[in-house]
């Protein structure tokens, strides 16, 4: 029998949050600014770690960080930088808070400039992978390649996401034209 789901959760329970992710969210476009920010924090924090770490800590990170709001974490103050340092329910971090904080004030230049970060990155598509990277080394800090892929794949700005025969990938698909291309 064919498997119809994407490998990496083939073997996973159906309540697994790796498998409600992959069926949810993995792939999907995402308008709100602050939902996308909130997916870059999350790929920020990955790095190094298992992707499913940040899933089961994915809830205290949107406590954490002001429900991803891009405008309260670019006014964070020292004291927001050592209360998230001393927060054991995310990762804890000192370049991963400090990027986080830098790239809230980054994003808010680019609202003011293209209006939003959703915007900003629909102008710069389609690009390749390299490309992209590129741009956002340029832009944010701690975006290498891995967390750039991860995060454009992740929203629907890259393919390969899901494989083509996964059930998942087709809802996507319809819902966002960026794939087609």
């Amino acid at each position: 029998m064919t498997n119809t789901y994407c490998l990496f959760v083939a073997d996973k329970p159906l309540d697994e949050v790796n498998r409600y992710y992959h069926d949810n969210d993995y792939g999907f476009p995402i308008e709100s600014d602050d939902e996308l920010f909130g997916r870059l924090i999350l790929e920020i924090n990955q790095a190094g770690l298992s992707w499913n770490t940040i899933l089961n800590k994915q809830d205290n990170f949107r406590k954490a960080y002001s429900n991803f709001s891009i405008r309260a974490i670019a006014a964070y103050t020292e004291a927001d930088r050592a209360r998230l340092l001393s927060d054991a329910g995310i990762i804890r971090n000192k370049l991963k808070v400090n990027a986080a904080i830098h790239n809230a004030n980054v994003i808010v230049g680019l609202q003011e400039e293209f209006g939003s970060f959703k915007n900003w990155l629909d102008q710069h598509h389609p690009k390749t992978k390299e490309e992209w990277v590129k741009l956002f080394k340029k832009t944010f800090k701690f975006t290498g390649g891995e967390i750039t892929g991860e995060f454009l794949m992740s929203t629907g700005y890259l393919k390969g996401a899901h494989d083509e025969n996964c059930p998942v990938h087709k809802r996507i698909l319809s819902k966002s034209p960026k794939w087609m291309e």
